[in-house]
């Protein structure tokens, strides 16, 4: 299948490898023309403009977003919209907030093109492991992007899950999810660090992927973490949100409903960035094994 990328960063280059390695044709924009260039060495074709973009995909063309949420999103698909034709289909794989989501689909459809929202988990590891994917809009117009779903996804690592908005939706509460999870790990390797014991860190880690009931994906990371720097004293507990936490926290209370978990780690992260604590440094180093996110060094 034929797709426009549109931002080469930390998850869009791997995306477009992805999909070069699984026989699709990629034209890719990246506001660093050397970014893209850097692609065609690999199959990727670059474009310099998004109206190069345009003229090198055929109708009807399908691009894919991933760039940062809110105006970055907004200006893009603004600059699209005079060049894309009646059916073409513009895929949001950022972490945009879903409202805007079907605010957009609703003003493109006026305009005869379709929007699909994808929520996109995976992180620098989609690459290889491949992404989670949450997609959202019109059944009919997400089947037809299925070839891309598939070779992007990890096995049985995508669904759609309703009309526009919906994958933006899920993938919200996903990263509300996900922030309860790694403050719970904080907390508890936080109490095992300060405990009368010596403790190997990295082999707890390690020996609770065994059989333990919370044995996962980021314990096994906390391992990796904990084993090249025990005390992480590399790391600062600095620790930022980028959104969808707010968001989650916000749709429990539009909704009325209980979330403690979740709301209570969103204000640990505003906490961390007042002191620095053993489990701060720990959710900043895991946030950088499992996504490539940036670290504050000491």
């Amino acid at each position: 299948m034929e797709l426009g990328l549109i931002g080469l960063g930390r998850m869009g280059a791997s995306m477009t490898r992805r999909l070069l390695s699984g026989g699709h044709r990629v034209v890719a924009y990246d506001r660093a023309p050397e970014v893209a260039k850097g692609l065609e060495g690999e199959g990727g074709v670059a474009a310099a403009s998004l109206e190069e973009l345009v003229e090198k995909l055929s109708p009807p063309r399908s691009l894919w977003l991933m760039i940062p949420a809110g105006d970055p999103v907004t200006q893009t698909i603004e600059g699209l919209v005079s060049l894309l034709w009646q059916g073409d289909i513009i895929i949001d794989g950022g972490n945009s907030y879903y409202k805007d989501s079907i605010a957009r689909g609703q003003a493109l459809t006026e305009k005869g093109l379709h929007f699909v929202d994808v929520g996109t988990s995976g992180g620098i590891w989609g690459l290889e492991e491949g992404y989670c994917l949450m997609v959202g809009g019109e059944e009919a117009v997400c089947r037809r992007l299925e070839p891309v779903f598939k070779t992007l996804a990890a096995e049985d690592g995508y669904a759609y899950v309703g009309p526009c908005g919906a994958g933006h939706f899920a993938k919200m509460v996903h990263n509300g999810i996900e922030y309860g999870m790694l403050q719970s790990y904080a907390e508890g390797f936080e109490l095992l660090h300060a405990s009368p014991y010596e403790l190997d860190l990295a082999g707890l880690a390690k020996v609770w992927q065994h059989g333990s009931v919370i044995r996962s994906w980021l314990l096994e990371l906390a391992e990796t973490a904990l084993a090249a720097d025990p005390d992480l004293t590399g790391v600062q507990g600095y620790v930022e949100d980028s959104g969808e936490g707010r968001w989650t926290v916000l749709e429990a209370v539009e909704r009325a409903v209980p979330a403690y978990v979740l709301t209570d780690s969103l204000f640990a992260r505003f906490r961390s960035r007042q002191a620095d604590s053993f489990g701060a440094k720990l959710i900043a180093a895991l946030r950088r094994e499992f996504g490539g996110h940036a670290v504050k060094s000491e």
